[in-house]
């Protein structure tokens, strides 16, 4: 579990950085396989899949929304963005594991760590919150209060038979 979670905390760092400094973001993508040739369980890939592309498909909408901005499109998320979902990812069967049941507190966990994490991330990246940093907190707090559930479930719903009944 703690492998994990420096992991993440390296990946998360050079993502971030990566905004400004592109070649930090091939220590992300060494995280993300160091991850799956150490640490991920049976069907571990699927729920990163999974998971990447509901993170995908959120920030995409919370950019169109304006909730934050990079400069450049209005769609896509920036590729060190888009890196930070399946590093994310990892942690859901590893160290955040403790958070899935019960579903409140990965609710909890979401709505205050998923805000302070994109806040610490546009200020490290050089991004932007154009509705205000505690409209854009606010917003983010109740999108991730509800996502990290989400997530969870699933991560329970990609997982093999076996690991089901855990």
């Amino acid at each position: 579990m703690l492998s994990n979670a420096l992991l993440f905390q390296l990946g998360w760092f050079a993502c971030v950085l990566g905004a400004r400094h592109p070649a930090l973001l091939a220590v992300a993508v060494a995280c993300l396989v160091t991850h799956l040739s150490c640490l991920a369980r049976p069907g571990e890939v699927r729920l990163i899949v999974a998971v990447s592309l509901c993170g995908w498909l959120t920030d995409s909408l919370l950019l169109a929304l304006g909730v934050f901005e990079f400069g450049g499109h209005r769609w896509l998320p920036p590729f060190w963005l888009l890196l930070l979902w399946p590093v994310f990812a990892c942690t859901l069967r590893h160290s955040l594991h403790w958070t899935a049941n019960p579903w409140w507190r990965a609710s909890l966990l979401g709505a205050v760590g998923g805000p302070l994490s994109y806040w610490g991330g546009v200020q490290l990246a050089g991004a932007g919150l154009p509705l205000g940093t505690w409209p854009s907190l606010l917003v983010l707090a109740a999108v991730w209060a509800l996502l990290l559930p989400v997530l969870h479930r699933l991560g329970r719903t990609t997982a093999p038979a076996c690991e089901r009944t855990r």
